[in-house]
């Protein structure tokens, strides 16, 4: 899904100067030839109606990687789609899926996501613990949410600190193995007999206050750079279609006629 160049998760340091995770690089590979992200929105930019990419800076400016949604073991894709429509809905652009059928993944869903995959950054992990080791190394806090005696409720989190925040199985939580490699426990403090969400209103009501939090902290929830936003916005212009694809193709040819004809 993802189509601009990525940085390695191999790397010792993956967070930026701001300490904060962006996955991307500036640009976008055709064969052996390189385009940045300026050269992937003039190249696309005549194939998009203006109300449509009026559309794209305007989610562009209201994302973040800085909170990203950690959905564990869910056996109901539907839930991991409802999750997924929220998370696309609130501006979050990272989401993380761990031991799902990734060949299934959300294709017979679609009426439930309406689609808000397509905009997502999506990564499907076979391991807990391969999940939370890569996250860590991105900058980031675990956060599993959790009935217990150590829970911190989220009302009293910073969520301006880069922070992966955790749902657990339908039925079962989170694992035992997410609890013991989270740094802390958070729980959404509830007033009813039934002591639990289901696990996708769940996710909904983390991620919304998250924002509310950053919101009231930061100013606002997005917090792309200029230089950021720009690239994501070439990621959004390369998933519109498959014609916008081929739009940087020819963009590509044309830019390697060009070099060739100046030798």
């Amino acid at each position: 899904m993802m189509k601009m160049e990525r940085k390695s998760s191999c790397n010792a340091n993956l967070q930026d100067n701001n300490g904060r995770w962006f996955p991307y690089l500036d640009k976008f590979k055709v064969n052996d030839i390189y385009l940045s992200s300026a050269e992937v929105l003039e190249a696309i930019d005549p194939l998009i109606l203006e109300v449509r990419k009026e559309r794209f800076r305007n989610v562009v400016k209201n994302r973040s990687f800085s909170v990203c949604l950690v959905v564990e073991g869910l056996s109901d894709f539907g839930n991991v789609s409802a999750a997924c429509r929220s998370a696309d809905a609130l501006g979050f652009q990272s989401v993380h899926v761990v031991s799902c059928d990734s060949s299934k993944r959300f294709r017979d869903n679609r009426h439930v996501s309406m689609g808000s995959e397509k905009w997502l950054d999506l990564e499907v992990w076979n391991s807990t613990r391969d999940c939370f080791n890569v996250l860590k190394s991105r900058g980031y806090r675990i956060a599993t949410t959790h009935l217990g005696k150590d829970t911190v409720s989220i009302y009293d989190m910073d969520w301006s600190c880069p922070t992966a925040i955790v749902v657990g199985n339908e039925n079962r939580g989170i694992s035992e193995e997410a609890l013991e490699f989270s740094d802390l426990h958070c729980s959404i403090p509830m007033n009813g007999m039934v002591d639990s969400f289901n696990v996708s209103v769940a996710a909904g009501i983390l991620m919304h206050h998250a924002v509310f939090d950053r919101t009231s902290r930061m100013g606002s929830h997005g917090d792309l750079t200029s230089d950021e936003s720009q690239i994501l916005l070439a990621e959004f212009f390369l998933r519109h279609s498959k014609s916008a694809i081929s739009m940087a193709h020819e963009y590509a040819k044309r830019k390697s006629s060009n070099a060739l004809s100046k030798l």
